[in-house]
């Protein structure tokens, strides 16, 4: 009887301990959807930079390209830390690979947000960049839910795994929505 009850607690203890990352998801992404669909600013004020690329597309989809090649790295670290794949070296490399591969993803997403949130906005011109609108502003909520999955020590163990494959998830399916979309329309080139 006492083993349900004990049971029945966790399960309870467990919901509201994932109250927070889901709420945070939520915040986020909402308000990253919404500064997106309001910050449409045409003509556009200030103008768009593309670094050495020939466009800003051309920007968007390479970044995005190296942030999802970074993406499958997070998923050989993770499953290399927990224990799933076994490769060397032994030791804390993997955690720091893991680490920093992770935050210049995350960097190299940012001027590619830039221009998504605050030149081009929450775009509903048709289904694919509605879609792409939409996983763009849930990509950053779910970065925000991980990263503060990771700084807290209570969430069961299958949390961190979770957050981290939904946000691999959302980086996959951006890159299909953009990267992939322009290279299939327009052929690889810088």
């Amino acid at each position: 009887m006492s083993e349900n009850i004990d049971n029945a607690t966790r399960r309870a203890s467990n919901a509201r301990l994932l109250a927070a990352p889901l709420l945070l998801f939520a915040g986020v992404s909402l308000a990253t959807g919404l500064l997106a669909f309001h910050a449409n600013d045409e003509p556009y004020q200030t103008p768009f930079f593309h670094l050495f690329f020939s466009n800003t597309l051309h920007m968007k989809a390479w970044l995005t390209t190296g942030a999802a090649l970074l993406g499958l790295g997070q998923l050989a670290t993770a499953a290399r830390i927990y224990g799933k794949l076994h490769f060397p070296p032994a030791g804390r490399f993997y955690s720091h690979a893991h680490r920093w591969s992770g935050r210049v993803a995350v960097l190299l997403t940012l001027p590619a947000a830039y221009h998504c949130i605050f030149k081009l906005g929450f775009a509903t011109y048709d289904a694919r960049a509605a879609f792409h609108s939409t996983l763009g502003a849930a990509f950053y909520g779910a970065l925000f839910a991980k990263v503060f999955i990771v700084r807290s020590s209570h969430y069961p163990g299958w949390a961190l795994p979770l957050a981290g494959a939904t946000l691999f998830a959302f980086l996959a399916l951006l890159w299909l929505t953009s990267a992939f979309w322009l290279f299939s329309a327009m052929g690889v080139s810088l």
